[in-house]
C-alpha cells in the first residue's frame, strides 16, 4: 500500500495495518498452513505405516515379524527427537551419496573428511542454483518422512492392539459359517478393530498436533520460527522498530494450537460415537 512507503510517518492503527501487512508476516501466515500442510500429509501416511506394522508384527513369516516388532519397539524405546534429527540428516546424507556416486564417479576424494561430509557440487540435493521453495519443499519433505516413521510405529502398536482386542467368538462364528482366514481378518476383524483402536489414535493424533512445532528445530521455517523471528525486539535499524513481542506471538500460537486440540476433540468424539453405535464391546480381550 502506498501509505506504509515511509512506516516512519505512520501511527495508531494505520501503522498496525502495514506492520501486519509486511512480506515477513505473509509468511508468518502462510506457515499456518505448512502446519496445516504436514497434518494433512502426514496422517494417511502413518496410517498406512501404522497398518503395515501391525500386519508385520502378526505376520506367520518370522523375518518380517521380527522386522515389525524392531520398527516398532526401537522407535517406542528411542526419545522422539533423536529420530526427528536423525531421520532427516541420515536420508539428506544418503541421497546425496548415491548422487555423488553416479554423478561424479571420476572424484577420488573421500566423502567423509573428518567430521565433514564433502561430495560433489553436482550430487546436492537441492542444487545450489535451485530457487528458494525447492529448497523449502525438500526440507518439508524430509521432515514429513521422520514425522511418518515416528508416529507410524505407535499407531502399529495401537492396531496391533486393537486387532488382538476384537472377542475371539465373532471370529469363529466366521469361521464357523464358512469363511476363510482372510475373509475373517478382513471382514470382521479389521472392520470391528477400529472402535478399540480409536482412542490410541485420537491421542495419537493430538501428540501429532502438539508435535509440530519440531519443524523449527528441522530447518523448516513454521509458525514457532516466524513468531520468533518476529516478536524479537528491532531496533530502530528496522523498518517496524518495537520492544520484545515474542510473549504475544507465542500467545497467539498458544490460542491456535488450543483452537485445533479442541476442533480434534468434537470431530473425534462424533467419530467415536458412530463407530460405536449398536457395538457390544464388553467382550473385548485385553
Amino acid at each position: 500500500m502506498e501509505m506504509c512507503s515511509d512506516p516512519s510517518t505512520l501511527e495508531g492503527l494505520n501503522w498496525w495495518l502495514c506492520y501486519l501487512g509486511t512480506a515477513k508476516h505473509q509468511a508468518f501466515y502462510l506457515s499456518f498452513g505448512t502446519v496445516l500442510l504436514l497434518l494433512a500429509l502426514t496422517a494417511p501416511v502413518v496410517m498406512v505405516l501404522g497398518f503395515s506394522g501391525a500386519m508385520a508384527r502378526r505376520s506367520g513369516f518370522p523375518p518380517l515379524r521380527w522386522i515389525g516388532q524392531l520398527y516398532t519397539n526401537l522407535v517406542r524405546g528411542v526419545p522422539d527427537i533423536i529420530f526427528f534429527l536423525f531421520v532427516p540428516i541420515a536420508m539428506d546424507q544418503g541421497i546425496e551419496y548415491i548422487r555423488h556416486k553416479i554423478k561424479c564417479p571420476d572424484v577420488t576424494d573421500p566423502i567423509r573428511q573428518g567430521s565433514d561430509f564433502v561430495v560433489c557440487t553436482a550430487a546436492k540435493m537441492p542444487l545450489g542454483n535451485s530457487p528458494q521453495w525447492m529448497h523449502e519443499a525438500y526440507g518439508f519433505s524430509l521432515a514429513l518422512i521422520a514425522f511418518a516413521i515416528v508416529f507410524g510405529a505407535f499407531a502399529a502398536n495401537t492396531l496391533h492392539g486393537a486387532m488382538n482386542a476384537v472377542p475371539k467368538d465373532q471370529l469363529e462364528t466366521g469361521s464357523a459359517f464358512g469363511m476363510s482366514e482372510r475373509q475373517v481378518f478382513w471382514r470382521i476383524q479389521v472392520k470391528q478393530m477400529w472402535i478399540y483402536a480409536l482412542p490410541g489414535l485420537s491421542n495419537l493424533w493430538m501428540i501429532l498436533i502438539k508435535a509440530t512445532p519440531l519443524l523449527f528445530l528441522l530447518g523448516v521455517e513454521d509458525i514457532v520460527y516466524w513468531a520468533r523471528e518476529l516478536g524479537g525486539s528491532k531496533t530502530s535499524r528496522y523498518t517496524y522498530p518495537h520492544p520484545d513481542w515474542r510473549l504475544y506471538y507465542f500467545a497467539f500460537l498458544l490460542v491456535f494450537y488450543l483452537f485445533m486440540t479442541w476442533a480434534s476433540e468434537k470431530v473425534l468424539t462424533r467419530i467415536t460415537k458412530r463407530l460405536s453405535h449398536g457395538q457390544a464391546i464388553s467382550g473385548a480381550e485385553t
